[in-house]
């Protein structure tokens, strides 16, 4: 019988738990694959430092399960590894991230991490990103001209109704992109005034894949 989509996250966070160096001072992501990866690694009572969270959704489950949570702000050296999952992650290991509208604080803990472990399911495999419309965190008045240039760069922006980030922004979802140089997308959208940060995972990009697949957790390693 086929292993559910719960199932196979389940799997890989088990997995991602035993990638984990000693005494870790952990970052942690947001979304469903991460909250099977905060509740493997509080059953497997592994001994970490602390953890530093990129959503007020998981520095909850991690305080839940007894896990100490630290500010960024508060810790003076990086941090071992941050653990996150992606939407979609190409064959060099950059991502679109976002769908659960954490990518700023997401992009901020891991730019201050060693090392990024990206855990996804098979269906999150892409040649080309962009099949999984991007996320962008926009400041409110920003909204339209932001809009503009992303129409001019070939996309189909679209207010995400009812959604506001940790940060109080609106996210705009962009359709129809196809991100064949994510590097150069990367600095493209950086360069647009309003934009807070963006779902492209380039200069961020996973230095470790485990993929969960109905035969088992494949590890790919980009470094």
């Amino acid at each position: 019988m086929a292993l559910s989509s719960h199932e196979l996250k389940q799997a890989v966070a088990k997995a991602a738990v035993q990638e984990l160096p000693p005494n870790a001072l952990l970052g942690v992501g947001t979304g469903s694959t991460v909250d099977c990866f905060i509740d493997a690694l509080a059953e497997a009572g592994l001994s970490i430092q602390a953890a530093v969270s990129s959503s007020v959704r998981s520095e909850q489950r991690l305080r839940d399960h007894g896990i100490e949570v630290l500010s960024l702000n508060d810790v003076e050296q990086p941090l071992d590894v941050y653990v996150d999952g992606a939407d979609e992650i190409d064959g060099t290991g950059c991502m679109i991230k976002g769908g659960g509208a954490a990518l700023t604080r997401e992009k901020i803990v891991a730019s201050a991490s060693k090392a990024f472990l990206c855990i996804v399911d098979e269906s999150k495999q892409v040649k080309t990103l962009g099949r999984f419309p991007l996320p962008i965190e926009v400041i409110e008045m920003a909204i339209r001209p932001v809009s503009r240039a992303l129409l001019a760069m070939g996309g189909q922006p679209k207010v995400r109704e009812g959604v506001l980030t940790d940060n109080g922004h609106c996210i705009l979802d962009v359709h129809g992109l196809s991100i064949a140089d994510p590097l150069e997308w990367d600095d493209r959208l950086n360069a647009i005034p309003g934009i807070v940060a963006h779902g492209v995972f380039a200069r961020q990009k996973a230095a470790k894949v485990l993929v969960s697949t109905q035969q088992g957790v494949q590890v790919v390693s980009f470094i």
